[in-house]
């Protein structure tokens, strides 16, 4: 049997292999992309789009910030509350209503905090999104604002 006779578990026949970099293996159906792509824009946002939330005064969801407590009270996102991802549980998540939306967020990319914390709060049943780049892209590569032990804010 062919590779392009094999179907893959969601039932779309891959692509032929072409040869060029980029795509020097067997590309992705569009149909399938579509789904994927759906699917991680679901579970994923960036700083620049909560940034602009802020700036917009859209405080319709709870920017987590999942890290330890030290971490947290020397640089966080502006707006951010603090919650480390292995204290997430049921217990502390009660003070917030059940329809409260999510975004939460670790150190960056190679820290896997947030996943861990979204996974936990989904699990909880409360909807939410992973925040790419963490505080390392808000702090170090966008400059947006944060607060630091004083809790006052830095441009």
């Amino acid at each position: 049997m062919t590779k392009n006779k094999v179907k893959n578990s969601l039932s779309v026949e891959p692509a032929p292999i072409t040869k060029n970099g980029a795509f020097n293996t067997i590309a992705t159906p569009p149909e399938q992309a579509l789904r994927y792509f759906a699917g991680k824009l679901a579970c994923e946002t960036d700083c620049s789009d909560v940034y602009t939330d802020i700036q917009a005064g859209n405080n319709s969801y709870i920017l987590l910030d999942v890290r330890s407590v030290e971490a947290f009270e020397k640089s966080h996102a502006i707006g951010a509350v603090n919650l480390p991802h292995g204290q997430i549980n049921a217990e502390a998540l009660a003070r917030y209503a059940t329809n409260t939306q999510f975004v939460v967020y670790c150190w960056g990319p190679g820290c896997n905090g947030a996943t861990k914390a979204a996974f936990k709060i989904a699990a909880l049943g409360y909807e939410v999104k992973e925040m790419l780049g963490g505080i390392h892209y808000w702090e170090d590569f966008e400059r947006y604002p944060v607060n630091r032990r004083m809790n006052k804010a830095q441009q």
